[in-house]
């Protein structure tokens, strides 16, 4: 009757024997490098199947552990990178909940006050910082030049300040 090992050896072949003489090396590299035993294992698992498809490149089974270990550390950072791409777009898509409730007071005095500007001022003040047109589209849009969108914004900007501050 043939043990376990037996078995994975005449089933595995060269693999199998690589596997139960190189596997626990490769645990324990990848441990260290994660410090998850789970991920550990299913690197290890992609490292010899990445290896099996290359079998016949190695040029001796010495060398074998070499490429394994290579493969393993290339696999933990593969999957840090992935992982760091992941939590950059959460971090993205976690809509921020403001702590307090929007003063709506506020926006309906300035909505008021953007009103009661001229219409070119209130124009140029709309289209770059509502609409989030540079100089050069708003220019294009108002059919004037950019000095001029520059000038309706500022003057507008400070007309709204002087305006707000009084009440």
């Amino acid at each position: 009757m043939l043990t376990d090992v037996e078995t994975i050896r005449i089933e595995g072949g060269v693999l199998g024997e690589l596997y139960l003489r190189h596997a626990p090396q490769a645990l324990r590299l990848a441990y260290l490098l994660t410090g998850d035993a789970r991920l550990a294992e299913d690197i290890v698992q992609d490292a010899f199947v990445r290896l099996a498809g290359r079998m016949l490149h190695i040029r001796s089974p010495e060398g074998f552990h070499a490429y394994l270990r290579t493969t393993v550390v290339n696999l933990v950072r593969s999957h840090r990178r992935r992982k760091a791409v992941e939590l950059r777009h959460q971090e993205q898509r976690t809509v921020q909940v403001p702590l307090e409730p929007p003063d709506i007071s506020a926006r309906d005095e300035l909505r008021v006050a953007l009103i009661a500007l001229p219409v070119r001022q209130r124009t140029a003040i709309v289209l770059r910082y509502y609409e989030d047109l540079s100089e050069a589209q708003t220019a294009e849009v108002m059919r004037c030049r950019g000095s001029t969108v520059r000038s309706l914004v500022a003057r507008g900007i400070f007309t709204l300040r002087t305006s707000l501050r009084k009440d």
